[in-house]
C-alpha cells in the first residue's frame, strides 16, 4: 500500500521540473537537462522581436500644410499698421518710444477659422511679451484688433513661455510642464506632469528663432516649443472654452521691443 504515495510524489516532482524547464529561456532549459557542452543554442523564433515591431519616427515636416504668409506682404492679415509691417521676409511687430502700445493689440489672420487644426510658427523677440492666439474671438467693443482666447505664451523674461494662457479670460490655465483637464464645473484637474517647470526654463532662445507647434482637436490643445512638448489642455468647460476662432499674433504693452514671425504653416485636421 506504500507504493501509491511514492509513485504520486515522483509524478508531482517530475511535473514541477517540467514546468520550470518550460518556463526558462531555451538555453537555460537545455542546461537543466544536462546539455552544457557546445555552442549556445539560439532562442526560439517565438521569443524574437519582429523587425517591424518598433517604428522609429523620422523628422516631422510640413506635408499637408499650407504656408499662410507670402513673405512679402501682409495680404490676408489685418492689424494696426502703426506696429506691423513686413521686412526681410518676416512679419515684424515693433513698438518705439514714439509708438507706444496702449493695450494689447493683434495681427489677425483673415484667411480662415481655426477649428481642428495644426499650426507651426517661427518667432523671434528681443523683449517684453508676445503670444500666438488660436481659436480666439474679436472684441470690437474693447477696441479694433483686440482678441480674447487661447494663447501660446512667449515671454522674453522666460517666466511664462510655454504656458497656455486665456487672454482676457481665465488667465494662465495650463502652466508649462503640465497636462490639465478643466471640467464643466470649472475644476482644474492634473492629468500628469510632462516636466518640472525648472527643467523647461531657458527653452526660449533670446534674440534667436524659436518654433511653436500647436495642435487643436476638439477640446484638446497641445503645445510644442522647439520640438519639446510643454503643455496639454483638455477643456471641458463649455461656458468658457472655444472650439473655433481666429489666429493672431500679439503686440504686448510695455517698453519698446521688436518681434518677428516667419514660416507660418497651417493645416486643417
Amino acid at each position: 500500500m506504500r507504493s501509491v504515495p511514492v509513485l504520486r510524489s515522483r509524478v508531482i516532482v517530475a511535473g514541477v521540473f517540467a514546468v520550470v524547464a518550460f518556463s526558462l529561456p531555451l538555453d537555460a532549459a537545455q542546461v537543466s537537462q544536462g546539455q552544457t557542452g557546445g555552442a549556445p543554442q539560439s532562442t526560439s523564433p517565438s521569443r524574437q522581436i519582429p523587425k517591424d515591431f518598433f517604428h522609429p519616427p523620422g523628422p516631422d515636416d510640413t506635408a499637408g500644410f499650407v504656408e499662410i504668409f507670402d513673405g512679402k506682404t501682409l495680404e490676408g492679415w489685418d492689424g494696426d499698421p502703426t506696429f506691423w509691417r513686413v521686412e526681410n521676409g518676416t512679419i515684424v511687430g515693433e513698438s518705439t518710444p514714439e509708438k507706444v502700445v496702449g493695450q494689447n493689440t493683434f495681427l489677425i489672420w483673415r484667411g480662415g477659422v481655426l477649428r481642428d487644426f495644426e499650426l507651426k510658427v517661427e518667432f523671434r523677440m528681443n523683449g517684453v511679451n508676445s503670444g500666438i492666439q488660436v481659436r480666439s474671438t474679436e472684441m470690437p467693443a474693447v477696441g479694433k484688433w483686440v482678441l480674447k482666447g487661447y494663447q501660446a505664451d512667449a515671454d522674453f523674461g522666460d517666466r511664462f513661455t510655454g504656458n497656455i494662457h486665456d487672454e482676457r479670460g481665465r488667465n494662465v490655465i495650463v502652466s508649462r510642464g503640465q497636462a490639465v483637464r478643466i471640467t464643466d464645473d470649472q475644476q482644474y484637474k492634473s492629468l500628469g506632469t510632462i516636466a518640472e517647470a525648472a527643467q523647461l526654463t531657458g527653452m526660449l532662445k533670446a534674440n534667436d528663432w524659436n518654433q511653436y507647434h500647436i495642435i487643436g482637436r476638439g477640446p484638446m490643445l497641445m503645445q510644442f516649443l522647439n520640438g519639446r512638448l510643454v503643455a496639454v489642455l483638455i477643456d471641458e468647460d463649455t461656458k468658457n472654452r472655444a472650439l473655433e476662432g481666429v489666429l493672431g499674433f500679439q503686440m504686448h504693452v510695455g517698453p519698446p521691443f521688436k518681434l518677428e514671425f516667419r514660416n507660418i504653416w497651417f493645416r486643417k485636421l
